[in-house]
């Protein structure tokens, strides 16, 4: 939001405009996968598509697709360890984590907590089983999918005058739901997920009480 020109305008087209994109090519390769061959064939498989090429004798074009995954999924981290170093540089600038680290650099760019980033996530990759991170990655964006939905709604009743440049439509409905899905799908998670993001939390809730509370911007 803080990068964008015009972010009243750019997020609403951003986020809303790549969600219906994102779904419509789901629900199109999802109705392809199916319709080509029986899902019990493809369910379990870690590379389906690549699979299901395979198995109507396109070889070229699962070789094509498996090179295209390799080259793509660099990109979809990238995109996700930018947006992590943009929550951890605010969480720097209000206090939460030693200030200067919040420190542009002569060109302007957050140098500093984009390196602390980069050390943070080649920790947890270099010691935690992909499949694991992965898992705890999900709870952890369900949680937070959670806290924003319920805050929406407390914001209604604490500023219901503040201005809102993006309104969700019928907010306690969609509010509500979205709560709803969120606590569905988080218990849906193997249970060493679920123990592990308690344990994260925890910790988290630690460095808040010890360090980021008594320094907090907004305390």
């Amino acid at each position: 939001a803080e990068e964008a020109k015009n972010p009243d305008r750019d997020l609403k087209i951003g986020i809303v405009g790549s969600m219906i994109a994102c779904v419509l090519i789901y629900i199109a390769v999802a109705v392809a996968a199916v319709g080509a061959i029986s899902y019990s064939r493809f369910a379990n498989s870690p590379e389906p598509l690549a699979l299901i090429l395979r198995e109507l004798g396109q070889p070229l074009a699962a070789h094509y697709l498996a090179i295209s995954a390799v080259i793509a999924l660099p990109t979809v981290i990238l995109a996700f360890f930018y947006g992590q170093s943009r929550i951890f540089f605010t969480m720097a600038r209000d206090g939460l984590l030693p200030a200067s680290l919040a420190k542009l650099s002569a060109r302007g760019t957050p140098v500093r907590i984009t390196i602390f980033t980069a050390a943070v996530v080649a920790v947890l990759a270099g010691f935690i089983p992909l499949g694991e991170l992965a898992a705890l990655a999900n709870a952890g964006t369900l949680a937070a999918f959670t806290a924003v939905s319920v805050c929406m709604l407390i914001m209604r009743r604490r500023a219901p005058d503040a201005p809102r440049t993006f309104r969700a439509p019928m907010p306690w409905v969609v509010g509500g739901i979205a709560v709803l899905g969120c606590i569905y799908l988080f218990f849906s998670l193997p249970a060493k997920t679920q123990l592990w993001f308690l344990v994260w939390n925890i910790g988290g809730l630690g460095v808040y009480f010890l360090y980021a509370r008594s320094r907090a911007v907004a305390g």
